[in-house]
């Protein structure tokens, strides 16, 4: 659906919630710190800006942020984990704004990291820059996802199998889906207006997940590990739009 100036406004206004509870995360992250610590430091954030979490509640999610360390692919609930030397994080989280919705994620470093840890990071990075830039009018979005599965596979690594990216607007999970892996010149025609949550998730090892019996926390069935980036991002005449930064 296309969305008005006024409501690319608000959308913004949620991105910009949404990039501050990354900055203010990125900040705590470190050796010895909880996941929970980390929800706590996000749930300030959405306080402080009278903002809504769109995690919180969702289908029952008991947090307002995703934090999923080393073979979590996506979806980790905070809790007690205390943060290592040498892990990598990813973290997910949203804010509604006025009715509409921002979602972001990125993975970082914790202390000095593998050399592929690192590598994976980076790739995960360039397969959503990649993704950005095919976000054009008169595209389509099996050139989105064939741009991050070129990168990806390219580089040696997986793409996730059976988690997308999505439309968003005034709920934060919308049609269509939007696939890390495609054909260019297939799918849906990017229109002017339309805005995405676009969001690699990447494997070293195999594509293939599991999820834990906590019915949320998907790991990479092999144990490898895994890195998730993701903004949200608006189709405009003069290009992509990222809502999601400062």
């Amino acid at each position: 659906m296309q969305r008005s100036a006024e409501q690319l406004a608000l959308m913004r206004r949620a991105g910009r919630v949404v990039a501050e509870m990354h900055a203010r995360i990125r900040e705590a992250a470190r050796p010895g710190v909880t996941t929970a610590e980390l929800d706590r430091v996000a749930r300030a954030v959405l306080d402080r800006r009278g903002a809504r979490s769109n995690f919180l509640g969702y289908h029952g999610y008991p947090a307002v942020i995703c934090t999923s360390p080393n073979d979590v692919v996506v979806h980790g609930i905070p809790g007690g984990y205390r943060l290592a030397e040498g892990d990598i994080l990813s973290i997910d989280c949203g804010a509604e704004v006025a009715g509409w919705h921002g979602d972001a994620a990125f993975t970082m470093p914790i202390g000095e990291v593998p050399a592929e840890a690192a590598r994976l990071i980076e790739v995960t990075r360039a397969a959503l820059d990649a993704a950005i830039a095919q976000l054009v009018v008169g595209n389509r979005l099996g050139d989105v996802g064939h741009a991050v599965q070129q990168v990806v596979e390219g580089a040696g690594m997986s793409v996730v199998r059976g988690y997308t990216g999505h439309a968003i607007g005034q709920a934060m999970h919308e049609r269509p889906d939007v696939p890390n892996r495609g054909r260019p010149g297939r799918g849906p025609r990017l229109m002017p207006g339309t805005v995405f949550a676009v969001e690699p998730m990447v494997n070293l090892g195999g594509p293939d997940t599991v999820v834990d019996d906590d019915g949320w926390t998907v790991r990479t069935a092999d144990g490898s590990w895994s890195a998730h980036w993701e903004h949200t991002i608006a189709v405009t005449e003069a290009g992509p739009e990222i809502l999601t930064l400062p």
